[in-house]
């Protein structure tokens, strides 16, 4: 092994922050995270940027120790870093680096007047997460942060700047901070014009004054500095000079680490929240419930989003499980989750009339904009653990399959979605799930599961390695996932059947959930 030829990736999860260290060909040898989670804080979704720092030195400083306890020499170089993290949001700093607002994250559902008054100037869909919602919503509401602004980025963006000294951006993360050109793979120069017309009296910067550059895979995106060298690892071991890839956002990392880059086909990464990403050559009309984003290539692709998906099915396994305890018995909760995700292919393929909202925030692509979690049945559905699973899981697919049934209607194909996250573990039951809900083939890698930062590890190794001319799709294909064995999953027309009869009750029920944020209403909110 060349330390040389190693790269890093490390990637600011929405649960976890997570470090994989991989050798020349391209196989984990070191990994580890640091386990975080968002706080609701005034009726808005936050990380603190303490917590982040301290994150990823407590991540680093995890994988360091592993690779030195196993190789037994000290991790002081590699061939190539790469920082990746979960888009959007709201990230602003002056002209002296001093942070002007809590960090807002893609949770959030607060920019209803941006997101409107955006996409019909743009003609273009600007979904409120992302960074130019959450700015114009900003200069809307007249915050006084907003004339102090000088930089605005992304968490992953921020990091790499830290780490640099480079304010850049990878192709993917910039096109959730403002809408990218297809054919130039850059910033959409008329979209910039309109914007800077729109807030010319209200600011005095204009947009391209304060987001990063946009690069694309492959591409040199500056080098670590002796500050950021100590920043993140402040024993002093870790040297600097070390080239870095672009920072990208963790669906760009997850269409890597899935080999999913290519036309037609897509993946779907179902954890805190869910997303199908799927790369298209077509042109997709203005549509709330998709997102047009860029692969990290710079190519278009198709997000279909959805900001809640297993915190609700957790709640449930979590009182689950203290019934067990309660009642004498003792399993892990790791063991608890992997036989009730089982038990729910016994159930009925629509799951027997019940239904399930898992909003613990809101959902824009279905009008709701904050979340009231319910369980809700009619008194002569079958109630049955094994359907009371299965609902809860197709109730993590019902708003990206919404999404999907639109641009499929456009002419988009889907040859093959990958499947990465929590949700994937349990083999065979996710993979179904998502595959009765698209009515497409699912596959599965071994090597996903390390997801994002594995994916950011690879973009890295791409930028060191490539071949003059060599593209990341080819790159992948043919130099890492060449022998790779994936498993596949297809679902029978019943349970496709099964999952449309499910979805036409969710939609018809749509209103109770809108009924309860009217009525309820806890302490916190």
């Amino acid at each position: 092994m060349i330390l040389e030829k190693c790269v890093i990736g490390i990637e600011f999860g929405s649960t976890r922050i997570k470090a994989v260290m991989l050798d020349e060909n391209h196989e984990i040898i070191a990994s580890n995270e640091y386990v975080w989670e968002s706080t609701l804080k005034n009726g808005i979704w936050i990380y603190t940027l303490e917590q982040a720092r301290m994150g990823l030195i407590d991540c680093y400083a995890g994988l360091k120790n592993k690779f030195e306890t196993k190789y037994r020499r000290p991790l002081s170089k590699v061939g190539a870093i790469g920082i990746s993290g979960m888009m959007h949001g709201y990230l602003v700093f002056d002209k002296k680096g001093q942070q002007l607002a809590e960090f807002r994250t893609w949770k959030n559902t607060i920019c209803p007047e941006a997101q409107d008054q955006l996409s019909k100037l743009f003609n273009f869909n600007i979904p409120q997460r992302w960074t130019v919602a959450h700015l114009y919503q900003a200069i809307l509401n007249e915050e006084k942060e907003v004339k102090e602004i000088a930089f605005a980025t992304t968490l992953a963006g921020y990091f790499h700047y830290l780490l640099t000294g480079q304010k850049v951006i990878g192709a993917n993360d910039a096109s959730g901070i403002f809408p990218l050109d297809n054919k130039t793979k850059d910033y959409d120069a008329e979209m910039i014009k309109k914007f800077d017309k729109l807030i010319k009296d209200k600011v005095n910067w204009k947009i391209l004054d304060i987001i990063p550059k946009c690069l694309l895979a492959g591409e040199n995106a500056g080098y670590l500095t002796k500050k950021g060298s100590l920043i993140i690892d402040p024993s002093g071991v870790l040297q600097s000079g070390i080239p870095f890839c672009p920072p990208e956002g963790d669906m760009g990392t997850g269409m890597i680490a899935t080999n999913s880059v290519r036309i037609g086909y897509g993946n779907s990464s179902l954890g805190t929240s869910s997303n199908v990403t799927l790369v298209t050559d077509k042109k997709i009309k203005v549509n709330k419930e998709i997102d047009v984003i860029a692969s990290p290539s710079g190519n278009p692709a198709v997000l279909i989003h959805a900001n809640n998906c297993t915190t609700d099915i957790n709640a449930w396994v979590e009182l689950l499980h203290q019934a067990i305890v309660l009642a004498g018995g003792s399993i892990q909760k790791n063991e608890l989750f992997v036989r009730l995700f089982n038990k729910s292919l016994e159930g009925e393929p629509d799951a027997g009339g019940l239904i399930s909202f898992n909003y613990f925030t809101g959902e824009a692509a279905v009008g709701v904009q904050e979340g009231r979690p319910l369980f809700v049945r009619e008194p002569d559905a079958k109630l049955s653990l094994a359907n009371f699973m299965k609902v809860h899981i197709l109730a993590i697919l019902a708003i990206v399959r919404i999404g999907l049934d639109i641009v499929i209607e456009q002419g988009v194909k889907i040859n093959k979605i990958y499947g990465h996250g929590g949700f994937f573990k349990t083999p065979v039951v996710g993979a179904r799930a998502l595959s009765a809900a698209l009515n497409a083939p699912v596959a599965t890698l071994a090597s996903a599961g390390e997801g994002g930062p594995y994916g950011e590890a690879l973009l890295a190794a791409y930028m060191l390695n490539k071949e003059k001319g060599e593209s990341l799709e080819d790159f992948l294909a043919n130099k890492v996932f060449i022998n790779a064995v994936e498993e596949v999953a297809m679902a029978t027309q019943e349970e496709v059947r099964g999952f449309n009869k499910f979805l036409e009750r969710y939609i018809e029920a749509i209103p109770v959930e809108v009924a309860a944020i009217k009525h309820v209403k806890g302490q916190h909110i």
